[in-house]
Parts: structure tokens; sequence; C-alpha cells
């Protein structure tokens, strides 16, 4: 009879692997708070000119895209207002995106320890056994 992944690395590494896994795993993204600080006056670029700190807000970002919306609707096959809609919601995105900020919540070390013996553990046990066994060893 074959195991896990049609090799006879054994079902229950498999099981115990996958329990561990998702347990460390749920609890290491339990405890990671996302926060952002995007807004249309919040500053998504920067950069450096003539010595001095220039910054593109969310709010300039918008005013190439309701000219790009105003060209498509004027004519539907103007490159121009497609190159300025699509540009600036490209722009939006990621600069929303960039400005996404990840925290890891405060915890003891037993707790980040159980949390990555869990997760690395479990993944050690599932990989372990999806690869075939010897028999000799066994």
């Amino acid at each position: 009879m074959n195991g896990a992944g049609g090799n006879s690395g054994g079902i229950g590494h498999f099981f115990i692997g996958i329990i561990m896994m998702c347990g460390g795993f749920y609890m290491l993204l339990n405890a990671i708070t996302v926060s952002s600080q995007f807004g249309l006056s919040s500053r998504l670029y920067g950069f450096s000119a003539f010595g001095s700190n220039l910054g593109i807000t969310g709010g300039m970002v918008i005013i190439p895209f309701i000219f790009g919306i105003g060209l498509i609707f004027y004519n539907s096959k103007n490159i121009l207002g497609w190159l300025l809609s699509v540009g600036s919601i490209t722009a939006l995105i990621f600069g929303v995106i960039s400005t996404v900020r990840f925290n890891l919540k405060t915890m003891s070390s037993f707790e980040l320890i159980v949390i990555l013996v869990l997760a690395v553990g479990g993944l050690g046990l599932f990989l372990r056994s999806l690869k075939a066994i010897d028999g000799k060893y066994s």
C-alpha cells in the first residue's frame, strides 16, 4: 500500500505535518498586524531634484486619471486617454501597496519558538512524507 504522494513515506507523517504546519502558520499570520497610511494627500512616491525633495501624492495621481477618463469618454480610441488612465491606476495600486506596513505583535520568546517549531517542523514532516523510504531503513 502506498502512502502520501504515492510513496512509502507514511500517511501518519503526512497528516501530523499538515496539522502542525497549518497550526503554526495560522498562529504566525495571526500575530502579524497590517496597517496602511494611504490617503489622497499622503506621499506615494518621492524624488530629489535640484536640491529639493519632491513628493507625488495620491491626489496628484488621480488628476491624470480624471483627464484620461474624460478623453476615453470623448473618444474611446484615444491612446493618450488609455495611457493616462491605465498608468494612473497602476501608479495608484503600486503606491497603495508600497504604503502597507507589517508589524509582528509583541509576544514572548516561548510563543515565537512554539510558532516556528510548529510551522517549520510541520513543513519538514509534510515534505518527509512525500519522500520514498527504503525498506531496509524502516
